[in-house]
């Protein structure tokens, strides 16, 4: 008798925990319709959600910007078809404002990847450079505008003057915003009404006004109506009070700094993106003593070139992001960002599950 109590007794111990198993693994599968909630601070990259530390709208989101749609976003609805709008705006000359990653693809892999299906590492092989702009439109909603409704050309992200990321499109996806290095790059436009070759020049006078202490504010036009900005009551200031004067291909230009909020924004995207790339280095072009190549780099160089750039290391009829851009501050703040561990990497399914458990 007591050998057959003591071997059921040994048979329930594995039965038991087998029953413990099922029970907590059924607990840890959301229920069907169960919400995914995000953060708020993800990116997508090939359809994966990276984490960046800083405030991010996608394209997905209420409020957030789609250049995968072929309508003007800032027309009237019944005008804003693709079959008005090419009549309309003799600059659209394609519905899609995108296109295919396919330089240095095979043919099979461009009959792969061609709908859309880009894996990871494939796209990491691919991307190794992030091309930074000003958008010479003061704010993002305005960038979107004219890119998307009148210019037919599109850009990855965005960064408004408070600070928040837009993205328009999924890395994969080849941007039309910095010509030979399209297919290789991600584009941001960011928020800033450009650089001139006068501390007086008409566009700095009108956006940038002294506040009752003297101090240099942005004020949006009233002509462009609603800014689009997301944070309430929000007053934008540039990082250094006065116009920043340098030179950029030669030539002698002002600028007025970018935000505080967009410096920080910007450090921890850039930190994001060259822990996703691999191939993206963290820093910009330097010349032999360490100093920012202030102008287009020679061709076979920016062939060879895998980092952080600027429009006009490009292109020789560009100068953005402009002479008042504080390149050590972003790649030292991204550098930062990513040595001490901040929340960039992957969401795993897994712990999509965890936290959406009822």
């Amino acid at each position: 008798m007591t050998r057959s109590v003591s071997s059921l007794a040994r048979l329930a111990g594995p039965f038991a925990l087998l029953c413990v198993l099922v029970l907590t693994g059924c607990q840890s599968v959301p229920r069907p319709g169960t919400a995914a909630p995000r953060r708020g601070d993800e990116i997508v990259v090939a359809g994966q959600f990276f984490h960046t530390g800083t405030p991010v709208v996608l394209w997905l989101d209420a409020g957030g910007y789609d250049a995968y749609r072929v309508e003007r976003r800032f027309s009237a609805f019944d005008e804003s078809s693709w079959e008005t709008s090419k009549v309309v705006v003799k600059d659209l000359s394609s519905p899609n404002r995108y296109g295919l990653r396919k330089s240095g693809l095979t043919e099979d892999e461009i009959e792969r990847v061609r709908g859309g299906g880009w894996d990871l590492p494939l796209l990491q092989e691919k991307v190794d450079q992030f091309v930074v702009h000003f958008d010479v439109t003061g704010t993002s909603r305005q960038c979107f505008k004219v890119l998307h409704d009148h210019r037919c050309l599109s850009v990855h992200f965005m960064l408004d003057l408070d600070g928040t990321i837009y993205q328009t499109l999924d890395l994969k996806e080849r941007a039309w915003h910095a010509t030979t290095s399209n297919t290789r790059s991600v584009g941001i436009e960011i928020a800033n009404i450009g650089a001139y070759g006068s501390p007086d020049a008409a566009p700095l006078k009108e956006w940038y006004q002294p506040d009752s202490n003297g101090l240099a504010r942005i004020v949006v036009p009233e002509r462009y109506g609603a800014t689009g900005i997301r944070t309430p009551d929000f007053v934008g200031r540039p990082a250094r009070p006065e116009p920043v004067k340098g030179a950029v291909q030669g030539r002698e230009l002002y600028q007025y700094d970018l935000t505080p909020q967009q410096y920080e924004a910007l450090a921890k995207l850039t930190a994001a993106l060259c822990k996703v790339f691999p191939k993206l280095r963290c820093d910009f072009p330097r010349d032999a003593n360490g100093k920012l190549v202030a102008g287009k780099l020679p061709d076979e160089e920016l062939e060879r070139y895998q980092g952080v750039l600027g429009h006009f290391h490009i292109q020789t009829n560009k100068v953005d992001p402009g002479p008042a851009f504080q390149w050590d501050r972003v790649i030292d703040g991204a550098r930062e960002w990513m040595s001490r561990g901040a929340p960039v990497t992957e969401e795993k399914p897994a712990e999509r599950m965890m936290r959406t458990r009822p």
